[in-house]
């Protein structure tokens, strides 16, 4: 659907307005698709628009002709990474006071903990010691998880450091692929308080559906349930 124009893609990068033009006309479908992710985050989707074009545009300067990839697949990572630039350094993210300082005391409270016994406070533990709920807990941690820039350094192989966007390349659907794993964490801030406290239980702290339902108070078979649901509508919104 993207297909390659190399003349419009050399012209462009030699300086020529209207093949750049034409290029951002020819792949708008792209962009668009790729806006829309982000969406009902307090920004007009043309606002938006504007600043993936500037990361489709970066990806333009820096494409080789000879890469045996698409354009469209290769802007993908700069479209995503200039719109979660744009809304990370403009504050729409924020942690609030209170927020942070639970995260410090909590912090405090491992530290001390690890120091006394050698090992962290369990998450039901923290929320018992001061006397929040578990979810509280659960998000001030959460709130304190470094942004992970798909450009970082991931693990090296035998031909030296990967960055996280080189093991997101599969050549299957990358455009798509790509988006859809960075539009999980919108889809658990969508999900009901009870569903997202199931879900952070479950794949953010590694607690078994078992100690899943203890903190719940509900069955196993009632979280199995639950989290089956949550997953399956998850699913159907991605491909939405």
């Amino acid at each position: 659907m993207y297909e390659n124009n190399i003349k419009n893609i050399g012209d462009a990068q030699n300086g020529d307005k209207q093949a750049l033009e034409d290029l951002i006309q020819d792949n708008s479908g792209l962009i668009y698709s790729i806006v829309k992710r982000f969406k009902d985050r307090g920004y007009e989707i043309d606002d938006l628009y504007q600043i993936a074009v500037i990361g489709f545009i970066k990806s333009i300067k820096r494409f080789d002709t000879s890469f045996d990839v698409k354009l469209s697949t290769y802007a993908v990572p700069y479209i995503l990474g200039e719109i979660k630039r744009f809304i990370r350094d403009d504050g729409l993210v924020k942690v609030s006071r209170s927020t942070k300082e639970l995260g410090i005391r909590i912090k405090e409270l491992q530290k001390q903990e690890v120091q006394r016994s050698g090992t962290d406070l369990r998450l039901e533990e923290i929320a018992k010691k001061l006397q929040i709920s578990v979810e509280e807990v659960a998000a001030a941690m959460d709130a304190f998880l470094p942004v992970e820039s798909i450009y970082q350094n991931h693990y090296a192989d035998e031909n030296g450091k990967l960055n996280i966007i080189d093991t997101l390349a599969t050549g299957v659907d990358e455009p798509n692929l790509v988006t859809d794993r960075l539009s999980v964490r919108a889809l658990i801030d969508e999900l009901e308080e009870k569903e997202k406290k199931l879900i952070v239980l479950r794949y953010y702290q590694g607690k078994t559906q078992m100690q899943v339902a203890e903190i719940l108070g509900i069955t196993q078979v009632q979280v199995s349930r639950i989290e089956k649901r949550i997953l399956s509508s998850m699913r159907m919104k991605l491909v939405t």
